[in-house]
C-alpha cells in the first residue's frame, strides 16, 4: 500500500516539476574558438549499458579539439586502459545548414552539444551521440549517449553528481565514470 502510495506521489511530482534539459549549442553558429582545447572526459550516460560499455576499461581520458581547417574540428583521445596508453584521432564536419557535427565515416551519427551550465559548470560542455535504429522496424536509436567533458581533470564531485541526476529525471539511468587513479597519457 506505501509503496503504491509513493510512487503515485513520485509520478505527481515529476508531473508538476518537470526535469530540467541543457541548452543546445549549435555548432554552425556557436563561436567554436572558445571550445578549442584540452578537455577531460568525467561520465557518461545512456539508457542501454551497451552504449557505454566501452568506457568502462578506462582509467582516464582526455582530448584535445582543433579546428585545422574552418568548419572541420579534430579531436585527439589520450585514453590510460590499464598501464597501457592509446591515442586516437576523429575528424568532425561542420555544415552550415546542420546544428550538429557529422564525424568522417559515421555519416548517420548525430553529434550534438550542449551546455556544462546545466550541471553547474560552465567549463564543461556535454557531447550527446545518436545513431538512427538499425532496421527500419526498430523503435530505437542503435546508438544513444551522453558524455560530460571538464576543462579541469579535477571538476568538483558535485558537477557529475548533477549530470547523473538531471540524466537519471528522464529516466536515463546506466551510467560510467572514470577512476582517473592513474597519470594522464601524453
Amino acid at each position: 500500500m506505501w509503496v503504491k502510495a509513493l510512487f503515485y506521489f513520485l509520478y505527481l511530482y515529476q508531473a508538476l516539476v518537470p526535469c530540467s534539459v541543457p541548452e543546445q549549442l549549435p555548432v554552425n553558429t556557436i563561436d567554436r574558438q572558445q571550445y578549442l582545447g584540452k578537455w577531460y572526459f568525467k561520465a557518461a550516460v545512456s539508457h542501454r549499458e551497451a552504449d557505454i560499455q566501452k568506457f568502462k576499461a578506462l582509467d582516464n581520458l582526455w582530448f584535445t579539439m582543433e579546428e585545422p581547417v574552418n568548419a572541420t574540428l579534430l579531436l585527439t583521445g589520450h585514453m590510460r586502459i590499464g598501464d597501457d596508453c592509446i591515442n586516437e584521432t576523429w575528424t568532425y564536419r561542420i555544415h552550415p545548414e546542420r546544428d550538429d557535427m557529422e564525424l568522417e565515416g559515421r555519416p548517420t551519427r548525430r553529434n550534438l552539444l550542449w551546455s556544462g551550465k546545466w550541471v553547474n559548470c560552465p567549463e564543461c560542455i556535454i557531447l550527446q551521440e545518436i545513431e538512427p535504429p538499425l532496421k527500419e522496424t526498430d523503435s530505437e536509436d542503435s546508438l544513444s549517449r551522453f558524455m560530460l567533458y571538464a576543462r579541469q581533470s579535477d571538476v568538483d564531485s558535485k558537477v557529475v553528481t548533477a549530470f547523473l541526476k538531471n540524466y537519471a529525471c528522464q529516466n536515463v539511468l546506466q551510467s560510467v565514470q572514470l577512476s582517473q587513479e592513474k597519470e594522464f597519457c601524453n
